[in-house]
Formats: structure tokens, C-alpha cells, sequence
């Protein structure tokens, strides 16, 4: 029996859309860091980008549970004292919306030269527009998946 290792040749990537209004922050972000990667694909490789385009709309209407909202975002500015910090709940209510989105989908993504790779087949958007309707994408029902991938606030 011989081990399957795909190619270029055997990737086939799909457009899928998803809407994140009321979805778990978390519990969206697995789903789309696997998808990212081709996880859901039987001819899963490791080493290759075989994961589909992943757009996402209503972002800035993703939900949290528990006290997350407030947890905090903390960065340094290379300057003596210079960390600064910003809560989720902030940052949803602010001018980028869609960053606390795209980070928690990084996050579950290995590191490495491959994982950025796969990050640059992310599409977030803040509202319900999207300029990506030229590639007829398929809609993924993130919230008929399982009952605790919504939660109503």
C-alpha cells in the first residue's frame, strides 16, 4: 500500500461563503482555519495548500461567550513603556471590525511560511457587501452545523 501525496495538479479549490451574524467567535474560526488548510478534504496533504477561498461576511456581528468581550489585545511599539492594549469589544466596535476575526483564524493556523500563505485566501468584511460574486461562491451554514455554533444575546 502506497501513501497518497497530492500535487499542484490534484488541488481543487472552491469559494465558500459564510455569514458570521450571530455565530460564535471560536467555534467560526475552527471551522475556517480547517477549511484553510483542506482539512475536510479526503486527499488532505500536510506540506501542500490545498484549502478552499473562504469569505466572510457580517463580521462585525460575531458573537462571544462569557466574559470574552473584554478580554484584551496587547502589543508593544518598541519604545520604552510603549504596550499598549485594546479589548475585542473595542476593536468590533471600532474602524476594523473584522481584525478580531481574522486573528482568532490565524491563531488556529500552524505557523509558518504555508499558514501565511493560506491566510492570504481569507476574505473578511465588515457588512453584508462583498465584491466577490464574479466567482459564484457556495454558501457554507455555519449555524445549521450544530445548535451551540449560534448564540443569541
Amino acid at each position: 500500500m502506497k501513501t497518497f501525496s497530492a500535487t499542484p495538479a490534484d488541488v481543487d479549490k472552491k469559494w465558500i461563503l459564510i455569514d458570521a451574524e450571530g455565530v460564535v467567535l471560536g467555534r467560526l474560526a475552527s471551522i475556517i482555519a480547517m477549511r484553510l488548510r483542506g482539512k475536510h478534504k479526503a486527499s488532505f496533504t500536510p506540506s501542500m495548500d490545498m484549502g478552499d477561498n473562504v469569505i466572510v461576511i457580517n463580521a462585525e456581528k460575531v458573537q462571544m461567550t462569557g466574559n470574552k468581550r473584554d478580554e484584551k489585545y496587547y502589543w508593544h511599539t518598541g519604545f520604552v513603556g510603549g504596550i499598549k492594549e485594546r479589548t475585542k469589544g473595542e476593536i468590533l466596535e471600532g474602524k476594523h471590525p473584522e481584525r478580531v476575526l481574522m486573528k482568532a483564524v490565524q491563531r488556529m493556523l500552524p505557523g509558518g511560511p504555508l499558514s501565511k500563505r493560506q491566510m492570504t485566501h481569507l476574505r473578511v468584511f465588515a457588512g453584508t457587501e462583498h465584491g466577490m460574486e464574479a466567482q459564484k461562491p457556495e454558501v457554507l451554514d455555519v449555524k445549521a452545523m450544530n445548535k451551540k455554533n449560534t448564540r443569541t444575546a
